[in-house]
């Protein structure tokens, strides 16, 4: 079954402990928290002292995107927060390997994006040793914008490298999702599909979930 992990970064941030527990409710598998510092992408999000609070609100996985520079500086931090994911990009990180396996020494999950433009042969010696891999499918920085829709070539072409490994990471896909694209996505090969502005632009939160997994989950029959 395909995962549905909503963005907080398109929640309301004025009530981001009820917006999480609505999501909960509404049948999200995992919250996805994108963490970005200014200097990797042009916004500022939220630290480790966000996510320790938002931590106590709900047991879900947290999925946290670290969007910044020289992420093993904070590897530590957002581990003790509540991080059970941490996924970092190859265009931040210069000793990849060196940060993977920080993140894996703490407990946690380990992850790698691509951004659009970067080619799959930069995570062709990393891919043993992930959790997860993020395809990025806008150009990060901000939520709410239009899916690049060559990525669905790229996304296919992802699968096909992480089903040649024996440990099988999960594929993730963040950007633009919606219920008229999500199929496709995970038609792609998408195992984990982040949406943000779909599920909290809407006005019922189990409505779209439910929708995006039904959209999801139909390629599977």
């Amino acid at each position: 079954m395909k995962l549905i992990a909503p963005s907080i970064l398109s929640a309301d941030g004025s009530r981001l402990g009820e917006e999480i527990t609505a999501i909960e409710k509404a049948g999200a598998d995992w919250i996805h928290i994108d963490v970005m510092d200014g200097t990797f992408v042009p916004n500022i999000t939220m630290g480790p002292a966000i996510i320790s609070s938002l931590r106590k609100v709900t047991k879900l996985p947290f999925d946290v995107h670290l969007m910044i520079a020289d992420p093993d500086r904070y590897v530590e931090s957002f581990f003790k927060a509540g991080a059970d994911i941490i996924t970092v990009h190859v265009e931040a990180s210069t000793h990849l390997h060196r940060t993977v396996e920080l993140i894996k020494s703490f407990g946690a999950k380990a992850g790698v994006s691509l951004n659009p433009a970067t080619s799959l042969d930069q995570i062709a010696e990393i891919i043993h040793y992930i959790d997860l891999l993020l395809i990025m499918t806008v150009n990060p920085g901000f939520g709410g914008q239009q899916f690049i829709g060559t990525s669905l070539a790229k996304i296919a072409r992802a699968k096909k490298m992480l089903v040649t490994m024996p440990h099988q990471p999960l594929l993730e896909v963040d950007g633009g999702v919606n219920l008229k694209n999500i199929g496709d996505i995970a038609q792609a090969g998408a195992d984990v599909i982040v949406a943000g502005a779909a599920v909290f632009g809407s006005e019922d939160y189990p409505k779209t979930i439910t929708a995006l997994k039904t959209n999801a989950n139909s390629t599977l029959a």
